[in-house]
């Protein structure tokens, strides 16, 4: 199970008008993720990225029967839950909420937004798909609401099958979330200056200041 550990960065909660969660791919660590933040407009924002206990949210592919995750995801789920109680806690709204996920940690990112959709300030998902060996569509609820997110990937990711994307963002659109997708041809699994600059004008760039 993971532990609570999460690494801030940017304002304080308690100055800041907007938070951003990140969430760290498998292998890495949440220092890691939050150097992302040098490249998108969120000086204003309070920086949450949790880190997985062993550096790892769940032990198997985003592909396998969730069952073969646990308790592992349920854990990790839970803890991105906590982190939006301690970001409304301190007195910031759920649409000033945002969130940003590559990889394993993507995954995780757009399972826990469409479990509990709401509008929230927006989803950066770099090459990531809702979890399953299929699309449990009984574990979402809520509406996003017009909530901007970005799915960006590979069109052939090792990891990340193009038609699951494909189907994410299907799914999100019917929860009433504005998804841009973008494929890149021939991308490795990193995230492109290009791609994090389009996630920069789609989901951070109206909102600053």
């Amino acid at each position: 199970m993971h532990t609570k550990n999460i690494i801030t960065g940017g304002r304080p909660l308690t100055a800041a008008a907007r938070a951003l969660i990140m969430v760290h791919g498998r292998g890495a660590s949440a220092e890691d993720i939050l150097s992302l933040a040098d490249h998108l407009p969120v000086k204003d924002y309070a920086l949450l990225a949790p880190e997985a206990t062993g550096h790892s949210w769940y032990p198997y592919s985003f592909l396998a029967p969730p069952a073969q995750n646990q308790p592992w995801l349920g854990s990790a789920l839970d803890l991105l839950g906590t982190a939006v109680d301690d970001i409304v806690a301190a007195g910031i709204a759920k649409e000033k909420i945002f969130f940003l996920g590559f990889s394993q940690g993507a995954c995780l990112t757009l399972e826990f937004a469409a479990r509990n959709a709401a509008r929230y300030g927006g989803v950066a998902a770099f090459t990531g798909g809702l979890i399953g060996d299929k699309i449990y569509t009984e574990n979402y609820k809520g509406n996003f609401d017009g909530t901007p997110v970005f799915i960006g990937t590979g069109d052939q990711d090792p990891h990340v099958p193009l038609q699951r994307v494909a189907a994410t963002t299907a799914l999100l659109r019917g929860m009433h979330a504005d998804v841009t997708e973008r494929v890149y041809p021939g991308r490795p699994h990193t995230i492109l200056g290009e791609e994090m600059a389009e996630a920069a004008r789609v989901v951070f760039g109206a909102r600053v200041g």
